[in-house]
């Protein structure tokens, strides 16, 4: 790389270079359409412009927050001509809260705005069209979150304790007294944590706050400092007036302030208790995921004398409701607590036909113990970067039939055009809406073998 030439200037052999575009200018827009993370897209002196909370045919004044290049990321302050498909925003912080980006599209527009994305991602990147759509697995657009982290931050210049969510486009937060897609259980809390914070005596030591409304209610506090008796104290009336549990984490895991309190979920169509930590993935939405499960076995189709594969299978969340229709469940994940978590799981339940692995699932399949036997069906739910290395071996376990839950089409996409490599057709795809109000789209699609 050339050194860069200090004390002169010279401009670019193709002229003038355009000058960058100040963060916080306001510029007026015509929207043109959406882009696949519902963003307006506009195109403005030869710059292709990004607009938070702008729909396709509106004129728009929208504020910078960044631009790079020939792109800039701007958010809609001010509609001048709103589209038909505008709805009043029913969060009074929207615009402002990073959390639900397209709550000014109906619902039936942002199930139609994920399943563009998902048919868009699959034919650029795949080639292939499913045999059969899905129709969307959806539930309640409000009240479904029964997790939420909260972030605590203590501002030294203006001694003063920020709680509530990242905004939208920075680290900013947003001080927030009531969240519409929290489930009811939570929404008490949320608007009394804030004051409740503030009366401990260490602010600058505190971390996040995480909720979660499961078989219980659990409040968790990640602290940097050891807590007084007396901020022990306040947290405590607070849990106990909430009827919720007391989860602190400093160093080391999280732990409840009474070891003798449960804390998990149901899944209650086949009448399973999971236990789970603070910290542990487990899917927000719980109708949504009672309806996954399902729309999972369903489309495996599983048989009594099968044996599964189970990848990345978390707490058991798939893994203990096809325990209870087949020969055998195989299940692996990456997490060590995770397993741990999920084998205990299995025998509280009294599922002994399961067995838990841990294995780097980033890594190639071909030395693995759990591999060798082969298997009739695979079933997998991977993080975001998808299971490339996963699926590269998949064809040499035998499975006649898969299901692959994604959370990122693009790595689905990309997956799914090395399966079609090994032998499997896309016979079946649809979007799981996990997120209503926001742009995050999630899948599941089905393979069989040719």
């Amino acid at each position: 790389m050339a050194k860069p030439v200090r004390g002169l200037r010279f401009q670019p052999a193709g002229g003038s270079r355009a000058a960058q575009i100040p963060v916080g200018k306001k510029q007026r827009l015509t929207v043109e359409r959406l882009a696949n993370d519902g963003r307006g897209i506009a195109f403005l002196e030869g710059r292709t412009w990004f607009v938070a909370g702008a729909l396709a045919g509106e004129e728009v004044e929208a504020r910078v927050l960044g631009a790079h290049g020939k792109v800039v990321e701007a958010r809609a302050e001010r509609v001048f001509s709103a589209s038909d498909l505008r709805r009043p925003a029913p969060c009074a912080h929207a615009g402002r809260c990073g959390g639900c980006s397209v709550q000014h599209l109906p619902h039936d527009e942002q199930l139609a705005l994920k399943q563009r994305m998902l048919a868009e991602q699959l034919s650029r990147v795949a080639g292939v069209v499913p045999e059969e759509w899905a129709a969307p697995l959806s539930g309640p657009e409000f009240g479904y979150r029964r997790r939420a982290r909260v972030a605590v931050r203590w501002d030294a210049k203006v001694k003063k304790l920020e709680v509530g969510f990242r905004a939208a486009g920075s680290q900013d937060i947003v001080a927030i007294d009531e969240c519409p897609v929290l489930v009811q259980p939570l929404q008490p809390i949320m608007s009394r944590l804030p004051a409740m914070l503030q009366r401990l005596s260490k602010p600058q030591a505190l971390g996040h706050v995480e909720l979660f409304s499961g078989s219980a209610i659990a409040v968790l506090l990640r602290h940097m400092a050891p807590l007084s008796e007396a901020d022990l104290a306040i947290l405590q009336a607070f849990c106990e007036f909430h009827e919720a549990q007391l989860w602190l984490h400093g160093e080391g895991e999280p732990q409840p302030a009474d070891p003798s309190q449960a804390l998990g979920y149901r899944l209650e169509p086949w009448n399973l208790q999971l236990a789970y930590r603070p910290g542990d993935f487990v899917q927000v939405n719980a109708g949504v995921n009672e309806a996954m499960v399902a729309q999972a076995l369903a489309w495996l189709a599983p048989e009594a004398d099968e044996r599964v594969l189970d990848l990345f299978c978390g707490l058991g969340n798939f893994a203990l409701p096809l325990a209870q229709n087949v020969r055998e469940v195989v299940a692996v994940e990456g997490v060590a607590t995770m397993v741990a978590r999920a084998a205990e799981n299995a025998a509280s339940n009294n599922l002994y036909n399961t067995r838990f692995f841990q294995a780097d699932l980033s890594q190639p399949l071909s030395d693995a113990e759990w591999a060798g036997e082969g298997f009739s069906a695979v079933l997998l739910d991977p993080p975001r970067d998808g299971a490339f290395e996963v699926v590269r071996k998949l064809a040499s376990l035998g499975a006649k039939r898969l299901v692959y839950v994604s959370c990122n089409p693009a790595t689905l996409a990309r997956d799914t055009a090395e399966l079609v490599k090994q032998g499997y057709r896309l016979k079946r795809a649809g979007i799981l809406d996990m997120f209503p109000q926001t742009a995050h789209v999630e899948a599941m699609a089905l393979f069989e073998a040719n």
